[in-house]
């Protein structure tokens, strides 16, 4: 991301001849700078019809109008191109909710990364279903929400109402150890970022280390994805892996683990917050 103010579009649309010059055209028509671009076409396959994806960051004072007018200007070719996109301004911060149970690795990580800047996010709350890390979270100046029921659908209205009424962009699964209910999932669609301590589509659900370790894998890792009502079935986003041998025991695959998961979280998001993830199907277009 640049130091530069600007503005990203991200889209994407059926494949066809003269989408960059028809975009870029219309950038340059009114003076745009375009500072970092990147393209995509995917052929499709078994006959299906071909997709392009597209990101392209420009200079938002380049500009002669606000983002609001750009919107309404490039809307029209949109409409044209039967294109699916989305305008945002790196001048406005992403709000994200993070959900936490009671492993607090991957919660240290965002919070070191938001503190020092390296992620430019607001943290408006934290939510969890156990008190363990209510200290550690409002030490940092950050309200805590605790969640606890035996009613899992209240409890998910509840974080979907929180999620809402702190105006929030983003909620990240930083080891939330609950399943979300459907209706949460199919409110906030690409917009629900998970970690999962496993390789996917390897060893899904509870205990994927211990999976690995009866499979006798030689490699383990880490998936950040995109959440769905199908569990950890979502598009995968960033995922990493290590090596392990024969000595490695199911503890030592769970410190290996913990490592590469806020690696991988931490990377995901970033891609998530910059505009660089583009969902399709059950895939992703990521823009590194």
């Amino acid at each position: 991301m640049h130091s530069d103010r600007c503005y990203t579009l991200t889209a994407s649309c059926p494949d066809r001849v003269g989408i960059i010059a028809r975009v870029s055209g219309f950038i340059a028509e009114h003076g745009g700078w375009i500072l970092e671009s990147s393209y995509h076409a995917d052929p499709g396959i078994d006959g299906q019809s071909g997709r392009y994806f597209m990101r392209i960051e420009v200079k938002a004072d380049s500009l002669p109008f606000p983002l609001a007018e750009f919107s309404a200007r490039f809307a029209v070719i949109a409409a044209d191109m039967q294109m699916d996109w989305k305008l945002s301004d790196s001048a406005l911060k992403k709000r994200v909710v993070v959900l936490v149970s009671r492993q607090e690795h991957c919660l240290y990580d965002l919070m070191a990364r938001w503190q020092s800047g390296e992620l430019a996010i607001d943290i408006p709350c934290v939510i969890s279903n156990h008190e363990t890390l209510r200290g550690f979270v409002e030490w940092h100046g950050i309200p805590f929400r605790h969640l606890a029921s035996e009613d899992k659908g209240a409890m998910n209205a509840k974080i979907g109402e929180i999620f809402d009424e702190v105006g929030a962009d983003t909620m990240v699964l930083a080891r939330y150890m609950q399943i979300l209910s459907p209706a949460l999932c199919a409110a906030h669609p690409g917009r629900i970022i998970n970690i999962h301590h496993s390789f996917l589509p390897s060893f899904v659900g509870a205990k994927p280390y211990h999976q690995a370790y009866q499979r006798g894998v030689k490699l383990i890792g880490a998936t950040c994805h995109y959440v769905t009502a199908d569990l950890d079935q979502g598009p995968i986003i960033e995922q990493d892996v290590i090596r392990i041998d024969h000595s490695d025991s199911v503890d030592d695959m769970v410190r290996y683990g913990k490592d590469i998961e806020k690696a991988v979280l931490a990377r995901g998001l970033r891609y998530h917050i910059e505009d660089r993830v583009l969902p399709h199907g059950n895939k992703t277009v990521v823009f590194r």
